[in-house]
């Protein structure tokens, strides 16, 4: 298993936008373009927050039906040494597991801020949540696919186990990175040159900016421009 980062290199991490992260992960070719993020299903509620950089701690829920065992998720405490037993900074990533995913709400503005002190920084679903202003003001990240009213049964399904939210597959100590833009996760093995090769692409799509914007532009040039800045294979 990859070390956790270090407190400097995940600092690092959060300069750049999940979108540039995402191109920085493509140019080392160790996975395909078309897996590692969650679809636009589960979106940010707070995108105005700066970027979240996290090790995944994973649970799954049910909200239509009541538990079998009688208790309801506020009543489940067994899940926190799981919890805590995942590098932080935490991001709790649920998935609903229901008929309806969403109809009950998990999180709220108290759960938010239980989480917050076990040194979580956020949650990913593909559930609701609910207490929006509260939760915002403590700096908590959300990222959902909806926002409900009520708790209906929600419970405690499993926890320690993988998930998929928005089509995103996370298991327990996944390193995610989120944004305005949605929900990505970071292969382990090139965590740590991220920054450097988002420095690099950064500038070369300032290149291409600064010439679209400058009064040499012509198309001609602008092929130019492009072909030096992205040469292809």
């Amino acid at each position: 298993m990859t070390p956790p980062l270090s407190p400097a290199q995940l600092d690092a991490l959060r300069r750049f936008d999940t979108c540039t992260v995402a191109n920085a992960i493509e140019t080392f070719n160790v996975r395909l373009r078309d897996v590692g993020f969650a679809d636009s299903s589960v979106r940010s509620l707070f995108p105005k927050m700066p970027p979240l950089v996290g090790y995944a701690a994973t649970v799954r829920i049910r909200c239509s039906g009541p538990p079998v065992d009688g208790r309801v998720a506020v009543e489940r405490t067994d899940w926190w040494s799981r919890l805590l037993a995942v590098p932080g900074p935490r991001v709790v990533v649920i998935q609903d597991v229901s008929e309806r995913p969403g109809f009950g709400s998990f999180i709220g503005e108290v759960h938010a801020r239980v989480l917050q002190a076990l040194g979580c920084v956020g949650v990913v679903t593909n559930g609701s949540v609910h207490d929006l202003p509260g939760i915002e003001a403590a700096g908590f990240h959300l990222f959902a696919g909806s926002v409900a009213v009520s708790h209906a049964y929600v419970h405690i399904v499993d926890f320690g186990e993988p998930v998929e939210v928005g089509g995103l597959k996370v298991k327990p100590g996944d390193l995610l990175h989120a944004d305005q833009h949605g929900v990505l996760s970071v292969p382990p093995q090139i965590a740590a040159e991220i920054p450097a090769a988002a420095e690099r692409l950064l500038e070369r799509e300032r290149k291409v900016i600064e010439f679209c914007r400058s009064k040499e532009f012509t198309v001609e040039q602008l092929r130019e421009v492009v072909k030096g800045v992205f040469p292809g294979p």
